[in-house]
């Protein structure tokens, strides 16, 4: 039996066996990577760029798209390197890391989306005083609480797992490191000791799931009472992406985690890892731009100058 002292690395699930899938899956999850990348990015840019988008709302979104650029390289290069070297090792500091970082960035969002809600109640609810409760200065004090409970939140998920004595082999079942299936290796049920972490935890969630709803039953009150369907729609519009986004962050989150052991395999766990680690990040940014004229606006204005100032560049040195 081994200890946690002499596991110097452990093993990731392999996507498949066969040479051929494992390159497929290289390709697969190197388009998703640098669609997300450049989706996020133009996000990142359009709204750093353009003064019309300095506005909280776009702030906020601003760290969400930092957000889902971390997460996403958390897992999936280390994915693809694996498939492509036809290896499934991954060191103990890199996994300790890749848990620790998984857990800050997935916590963060998490809080960002809660933030998020409460800026969509003020926008709707409370027009006149959006101004004086979400000026910039309220505004980097609620996304550094956000970053900040997740770091905290990290910290205590990532001591607490990784200084329980390991000794039930080094496989992880599943194609990142990932609290659950790092405590499936400790030597004794490691849930007692996690009890205490996991209720904060739950209590945190569920507080920011209760307020998100909340603020969606008084936003749809007052949506309702606007006599235009014209003005109806407008405010439905403003809220449609984030409420779209919330759903598919906590859909897949909650199926990943709270779904009956009774239907769990290893393909299902690593069909839903994907759901929840990697599809959020690539379609977050597609979400948040299809209905949002600004947005759409500002990466029109952001490509088409990149465009033409390639072309001047090109006729210059010609």
């Amino acid at each position: 039996m081994s200890n946690s002292s002499s596991i110097t690395e452990f093993l990731l699930l392999a996507f498949a066996e066969m040479r051929e899938l494992q390159l497929l899956h290289f390709w697969l999850f190197l388009a998703i990577y640098l669609a997300a990348l450049l989706a996020n990015g133009l996000i990142i840019t359009a709204i750093a760029c353009d003064h019309r988008l300095h506005a909280p709302m776009y702030f906020f979104l601003l760290n969400l798209s930092l957000l889902d650029l971390g997460s996403i390289s958390t897992t999936v290069p280390k994915a693809m390197a694996n498939s492509l070297w036809d290896t499934r090792a991954i060191s103990y500091p890199g996994c300790a890391a890749q848990v620790f970082l998984l857990v800050f960035l997935i916590s963060a969002e998490y809080f960002l989306l809660t933030v998020m809600a409460y800026d969509r109640y003020v926008a709707i609810c409370k027009p006149l005083h959006y101004g004086t409760l979400l000026g910039s200065r309220a505004c980097v004090h609620m996304a550094a609480a956000a970053w900040g409970s997740a770091f905290l939140t990290a910290v205590l998920h990532t001591a607490n797992t990784f200084s329980l004595p390991l000794c039930q082999g080094n496989a992880v079942d599943q194609f990142f490191c990932e609290i659950p299936q790092i405590l499936k290796l400790a030597c004794s049920d490691p849930y007692l000791r996690e009890v205490g972490v996991i209720v904060v935890g739950v209590c945190f969630a569920f507080g920011c799931f209760v307020f998100i709803v909340l603020s969606y039953g008084q936003i749809f009150r007052a949506v309702l009472r606007i006599p235009s369907e014209q003005g109806q729609h407008k405010a439905f519009s403003t809220c449609l992406p984030h409420l779209t986004v919330v759903s598919l962050f906590m859909s897949t989150g909650m199926f990943a985690y709270l779904k009956p052991p009774s239907i769990s395999s290893p393909s299902l766990d690593l069909l839903v890892a994907v759901l929840y680690s990697v599809v959020p990040p690539a379609l977050n940014p597609l979400i948040y731009s299809m209905r949002n004229h600004e947005i759409k606006d500002a990466l029109r204005k952001l490509t088409t100058g990149c465009f033409s100032e390639g072309i001047n560049c090109l006729m210059s040195s010609a």
